[in-house]
């Protein structure tokens, strides 16, 4: 029976794998609808909970950085309990539309998993069984560190971002009074980003195992990309050092795993090709 789906998979024409991705889209869209639309009704928690926590002078983050810039002697900007700035919106339906599409965002974060499974229904048809056998873990590890990754960037680089760049002034004569598209696209971006970022592994794995990337590859150009994540770091963060470090930090030890889940992909796939050569008898 397997036999059978394969080889009609394989011989699909390109305008049906077409269709079949069309539905996969679908679906995929369907499920982020049905989500940002529950994400729509809670907007209570959405905007003064999640979207919101960052700038209010009791998140958690702060009493963390507070302690922590004491103990090292750094500077204590984040032990103010002033509020850093107001939120306005100055478009008339500038709040409606902020509700809207960070509702749409919330349906695409929380139902990432769901995504990766549709991607992953279109994709393994065309792998072999024992491929599709060593890849049963990829939606589950994809998705934690996806998470893993979000998380980061809402307790660390969204806090660093907004306490920065929210008490920042050129003179007493202007006001921080901030566009609420403005800081939601700065949490967004964060969130994002940093989801994004902590799939560095997982993509290692994939170009390892189509020959791309190899640990030798990885190694040789650990200093370029040791220099391209201070970059990525500064960029995300704000000018300092101390928050450079802490987003830089993560990355480089993904980085390094991803050098490891290369070797080992490279260590099974010569395993296989040495089970393979003695299976082969000789003429």
């Amino acid at each position: 029976m397997a036999k059978k789906e394969t080889k009609s998979h394989n011989e699909m024409s390109f305008l049906d794998h077409l269709e079949e991705l069309r539905w996969h889209l679908i679906r995929s869209t369907i499920a982020v609808v049905v989500i940002g639309s529950i994400a729509f009704l809670m907007k209570d928690f959405i905007f003064d909970t999640v979207i919101f926590g960052p700038k209010k002078p009791d998140f958690p983050t702060y009493g963390v950085f507070c302690k922590l810039s004491k103990l090292l002697g750094f500077s204590e900007a984040f032990c103010s309990n002033e509020p850093l700035f107001r939120l306005q919106s100055r478009e008339m339906a500038g709040q409606f539309s902020a509700h809207v599409w960070t509702s749409i965002w919330a349906g695409f974060i929380v139902g990432f998993p769901y995504l990766l499974f549709e991607i992953w229904r279109f994709i393994s048809p065309g792998l072999y069984e024992k491929e599709r056998k060593n890849s049963r873990g990829f939606i589950l590890i994809a998705s934690f560190l996806f998470f893993l990754g979000v998380l980061f960037g809402y307790y660390i680089v969204a806090p660093l971002s907004i306490n920065f760049l929210g008490s920042y002034t050129i003179s007493k004569e202007v006001f921080n009074d901030i566009d609420i598209a403005s800081y939601i696209s700065t949490v967004r971006a964060s969130v994002i980003a940093c989801g994004l970022i902590f799939e560095l592994p997982i993509i290692i794995y994939f170009l390892t195992k189509v020959g791309l990337v190899t640990p030798a590859i990885l190694k040789k150009y650990r200093k370029i990309a040791l220099v391209v994540v201070l970059i990525l770091s500064a960029v995300i963060t704000p000018p300092d050092v101390a928050s450079q470090i802490v987003v830089a930090i993560p990355i480089l030890i993904l980085y390094q795993v991803s050098i490891y889940i290369s070797a080992y992909v490279l260590r099974q796939e010569a395993k296989k090709e040495r089970k393979a050569n003695k299976n082969v008898k000789p003429g």
